[in-house]
């Protein structure tokens, strides 16, 4: 697995994550502790051998009398602290033990270099934090961010990502929300937004369906290995977003769902995106738990409002009068809710994401108007940006200097890449 390799040290690491996403549950607090002092390839030298990582602060056997936070002979509870080689007191990480104990068991799970080659020439990449492509928006989950992603699919993820909303909701969607939600996702695709949802049944399949109708790209999160994608009667819809967009998953190929996987990856949903829609869920389900973690994650959390007598619309409802989401009913909404700078994204740097950030706020209106792929012509721009028509020729010349549009035979349309 050569793919974005540079000295063997960094070779060695991206190894050690693979295995590393092998042997660890994805969101493993433990693992995403123990990281920020030991690189990946210490730790799984270090299960291999049989012994705490050295960055832990043990000297003894994993699991076995060792002092440090892991041995079972250090003080404190369940390696919540240790006595290191030289007396002094070092601080420990809460249920490392348990830990060790639990990735040493799942060694024998390491994939061998000819499956990961295997893998790599079957179209499936390793993304690990550092690389060209590694959505840095991850960074607000914290230890709890994935030591790396598997992904099928021709998008840049982080290019992908930093213009990207997610719309999530409930598997038993109504036609008002199947419809509502294929709107939403077409007219935000059109309008160059990647949308990002789960790929399962329901609302999350519709949303990519949507994104996929204006050929805009499209991202599943997957509580599975992407060789095999869940649910597997969407086998077509995830063949659809492979190639227009990214299959993506914590958990390497050949694992199956479990029911701690669909909640688990729903941080993971609300993270890469720069918002999140909830257009019809449940008092209790996975498209509120979602929300919850878009709320708890400081980013914009918005709803669909349904009819007051719908089950599935009372998830919704709560989350705008409990949760602080925003009442959307259309892309205008949306993006007026997700057009923000840099500075106000969490987990990212201080500095202009994209050049539009850099751009005023009604010029970024304009912009946010002009489609991806077909062109509008500039009295129609104007009606979608509320803006007066002087003012949307003023800013499409600036917008056009700037690289940001082009014309096209129908009007202007955002410039493509390259």
């Amino acid at each position: 697995m050569t793919h974005g390799a540079g000295r063997p040290g960094q070779e060695q690491d991206r190894l050690a994550r693979a295995a590393l996403t092998c042997i660890a549950e994805p969101g493993d607090p433990q693992l995403g502790a123990l990281l920020r002092t030991c690189s990946p390839a210490a730790i799984v030298a270090a299960l291999t051998a049989g012994r705490v990582p050295a960055g832990a602060g043990g000297t003894g056997p994993a699991g076995a009398g060792g002092t440090g936070p892991a041995g079972a002979g250090g003080t404190g509870p369940d390696g919540a602290g240790g006595t290191g080689p030289d007396g002094a007191d070092r601080p420990g990480i809460p249920g490392l033990d348990r830990a060790l104990r639990r990735w040493t068991a799942r060694l024998a799970d390491v994939p061998t270099e000819v499956e990961l080659d295997a893998w790599q020439a079957s179209g499936i990449r390793l993304l690990c934090p550092g690389d060209p492509g590694w959505p840095g928006q991850l960074d607000v989950l914290g230890d709890a961010r994935p030591c790396a992603l598997w992904v099928r699919g021709r998008a840049d993820l982080r290019f992908a990502c930093l213009r990207s909303v997610s719309i999530v909701g409930t598997r038993a969607a109504t036609a008002y929300g199947i419809h509502v939600c294929t709107e939403l996702a077409a007219a935000l695709a059109g309008r160059g937004w990647a949308v990002v949802s789960g790929g399962a049944f329901g609302i999350d399949g519709h949303a990519h369906r949507g994104a996929l109708a204006a050929e805009g790209i499209t991202i599943a999160v997957l509580p599975s290995g992407v060789d095999d994608p869940y649910p597997r009667g969407h086998h077509e819809l995830f063949q659809a977003i492979a190639s227009h967009g990214a299959l993506v998953s914590e958990w390497p190929p050949g694992r199956t769902p479990t029911r701690h996987g669909f909640l688990v990856r729903n941080r993971v949903i609300a993270a890469l995106s720069r918002g999140t829609v909830v257009v019809e869920a449940a008092l209790r389900s996975g498209a509120l738990n979602t929300a919850r973690h878009a709320r708890d994650q400081n980013r914009p959390l918005m709803a669909v409002p349904g009819p007051v007598t719908s089950t599935a619309s009372a998830g919704c409802h709560l989350a705008i009068r409990e949760w602080g989401a925003e009442c959307v009913t259309g892309a205008r909404d949306v993006i007026a809710h997700l057009s923000f700078g840099a500075d106000d994204l969490p987990g990212l740097p201080h500095d202009p994401v994209l050049p539009r950030d850099a751009l005023n706020p009604v010029s970024r209106t304009v912009l946010e108007a002009v489609p991806a792929r077909v062109g509008f012509g500039p009295a129609r721009i104007a009606v979608l940006a509320g803006v007066d028509f002087d003012t949307v020729l003023r800013c499409l010349g600036e917008l056009a200097a700037g690289g940001f549009i082009e014309r096209c035979g129908q009007g202007w349309r955002v410039r493509r890449p390259g």
